[in-house]
């Protein structure tokens, strides 16, 4: 059956004007129409936070369930249905602080979800609170004279939990949300993709560098397996090692060809590389990586589940309640 956007949108959504959530779930809405799975085949559970609204506007099944608990019942959610496409959708609060040690766990599990990481460095729905991937020296309304925290990076906490699956968007960019999205739904296991999106209140321009098409062409480089890692407006540069780093070469000069130029490996199991592109661009003069950087298959967590249960049940005596019962000693009392 063929769908459209508007097959999965509910209701008016309550975000600021020009508040990266609004861009987000239209390139959600899109993507799920493109991946032909029903609306009734979907589930789309969130937290607390701006981001976690977004189910109220989704015309699939959803909950908005509490602070940080938003992975815990997805996965319950996928176990108990594993029929279901379950995405969860988190922002920077709910999924790296509170929710920080079951966004781990989710990824060393592979449970076959979709994370989806609304990343905006600042905490919108209470008012301007520095979150756990604020930058270093950021003033909020929590950190008056800049905090002194290094932030998390959500690739390497990804990469660090044994993740296989690791995207990169801008929430302004339709087309490479899409794809990432249509691509984390086509992994077994699970997805993060992490959007980078302006709180137009309280940290309005943190991704100015990426946040227009001619600030991606200059500051962004778009990564797919197999093809050269090439960027810039004409593709005039490109990545290669240098020890064990990466360096951006101009293509053409001091003798680089083509040919120096990395190919992007994104089902390498050795997450080497593909940590040092997701690591990319964060004042280090180098390009942020966008796309689908790390998308290796293993085994899921639901999957194995269901496998040794029924493993299980072909030893046991009994398969039903009914069975059970009669495995024991039985007396009749008349």
């Amino acid at each position: 059956m063929t769908y459209t956007a508007s097959d999965f949108k509910k209701g008016q959504p309550r975000w600021c004007p020009g508040c990266g959530d609004h861009f987000f779930l239209s390139s959600l809405h899109k993507a799920m129409a493109e991946m032909g799975v029903a609306p009734k085949d979907i589930a789309v559970i969130s937290g607390i936070g701006c981001s976690s609204r977004l189910p109220h506007y989704m015309a699939t099944y959803g909950m908005n369930t509490i602070h940080g608990r938003a992975a815990a019942i997805a996965t319950g959610c996928k176990v108990a249905n594993p029929d279901l496409t379950v995405w969860q959708i988190s922002g920077d609060g709910d999924g790296l602080a509170i929710g920080g040690n079951h966004f781990i766990h989710a990824n060393r599990r592979n449970i076959d979800t979709n994370i989806v990481l609304l990343n905006n460095r600042i905490y919108g729905l209470t008012k301007g609170q520095y979150s756990p991937t604020s930058l270093r020296g950021f003033v909020s309304k929590s950190s008056p004279y800049g905090t002194v925290e290094d932030p998390f990076r959500p690739a390497e906490l990804c990469f660090g939990a044994r993740g296989h699956f690791f995207a990169r968007a801008v929430a302004t960019d339709a087309s490479g949300t899409v794809e990432i999205l249509k691509a984390a739904k086509a992994h077994r296991g699970t997805s993060v993709c992490e959007i980078l999106q302006n709180c137009v209140i309280f940290n309005n321009g943190t991704y100015e560098a990426v946040y227009s098409a001619q600030g991606r062409a200059q500051n962004a480089i778009y990564v797919r397996h197999g093809e050269k890692l090439l960027f810039g407006p004409n593709k005039e540069y490109g990545l290669v090692q240098e020890g064990f780093g990466l360096k951006a070469v101009e293509v053409g000069k001091n003798g680089i060809t083509l040919d120096d130029i990395l190919v992007h490996d994104a089902h390498c199991q050795d997450n080497t590389l593909q940590l040092k592109l997701a690591l990319m661009g964060d004042g280090d003069g180098m390009p942020v990586a966008l796309g689908v950087i790390r998308d290796v298959e293993a085994p899921t967590y639901d999957e194995s589940v269901y496998a040794q249960m029924e493993e299980v049940s072909k030893k046991k005596p009994y398969h039903n309640f009914a069975e059970l019962l009669e495995t024991n000693d039985i007396w009749e009392v008349k």
